[in-house]
């Protein structure tokens, strides 16, 4: 058996469990979060690393709201900002999803990585949605399991990849966060592809219905929207990460000429949810080449009115 979790409690700011070291190493973390948060937290992910290195192995589990936790390896340097509680991840998602509350939908989490967002839209003040959260990595899987597990089972989790077709890949990476079955590296992991539309073949969703759908899927985003004509012909909506360094937005390049899908991208300019009819609107958003944006792509005439709402209801407050 190892080490209980550290708990910390986000509305709080209680931190309970820690030893004297790992007191001051939540100090450092939070406190780190909040001055590299000025530059895009250049650098803080290398940083907290580093001094994860001095702490004990053991997880900490993170009150999130009132019915989500969130647990992860102690000092892991891409969740530990969590521990700065001015800190929003993806803010335009938690806009998103806190704007549908009262929708009937369910949400695909795929690429969900220790299921940050499983476990919040499966909660009861994101509305408690059913949540199918896909991830290929074994060992971000491990945590991905306990993560539903500590949240008594509430979110259904699958072992794969999201592809164009159904087969199998290799999975390559150094970061847990950046794990990708991009490319033809040697070594890695082999894992399991399957398509979205498999998941309506499989019988795991419907053919007709509402659905979120989180691609974070490193490099294959393209892949993944092309197995998914049949799914994305329902009321849906895809949450695509386009990189920071990819100046050409493949992406969203994709979604708009070769897709029946509506672009949409959050402006912090304006604060509002803009439909994208001239990537150059990219070029002036996305300002650091080394974190992810996240742009949505829909033909659902229900997820347009839902975004227009939240337009109409004023999205400033993300700033």
């Amino acid at each position: 058996m190892g080490l209980a979790p550290i708990q910390f409690d986000r509305a709080s700011g209680a931190l309970e469990g820690a030893n004297l070291w790992e007191r001051t190493a939540a100090l450092a973390l939070a406190t780190g979060s909040k001055i590299s948060s000025h530059f895009s937290h250049r650098g803080y992910n290398h940083c907290a690393n580093l001094l994860r290195k001095t702490l004990p192995q053991r997880d900490i589990a993170i009150k999130l709201n009132t019915d989500a936790v969130f647990a992860f390896p102690y000092g892991d340097g891409y969740w530990s900002k969590l521990l700065n509680r001015a800190y929003t991840y993806e803010d335009e998602l938690e806009l998103l999803f806190l704007g549908a509350v009262d929708v009937d939908y369910t949400f695909i989490d795929c690429g969900a990585n220790y299921g940050y967002w499983s476990v919040l839209v499966s909660s009861a003040p994101f509305g408690a949605h059913r949540v199918i959260a896909i991830e290929p990595s074994s060992q971000n899987f491990a945590k991905l399991a306990n993560n539903a597990t500590i949240n008594s089972g509430r979110f259904e989790v699958m072992q794969c990849a999201i592809g164009a077709v159904r087969g199998t890949a290799n999975l390559t990476g150094t970061k847990h966060e950046a794990f990708s079955i991009a490319g033809s590296v040697e070594g890695g992991e082999q894992v399991p592809v399957i398509a979205l539309d498999d998941l309506i073949d499989d019988g795991k969703i419907a053919a007709s219905g509402k659905y979120l759908i989180k691609l974070d899927v490193e490099g294959v985003e393209v892949e993944a929207i092309k197995g998914g004509t049949r799914l994305l012909a329902t009321d849906s909506m895809i949450l695509c990460e386009e990189h920071g360094h990819d100046r050409n937005h493949t992406v969203s390049r994709y979604i708009l000429d070769q897709t029946p899908l509506q672009l949409i991208v959050y402006d912090p300019a304006s604060g509002r949810l803009e439909t994208v009819k001239e990537l150059s609107i990219l070029d002036r958003i996305k300002v650091s080449t080394h974190v992810g944006y996240n742009v949505f792509g829909t033909a659902s005439a229900f997820w347009q009115d839902r975004i227009n709402a939240l337009n109409a209801g004023g999205t400033r407050r993300m700033q």
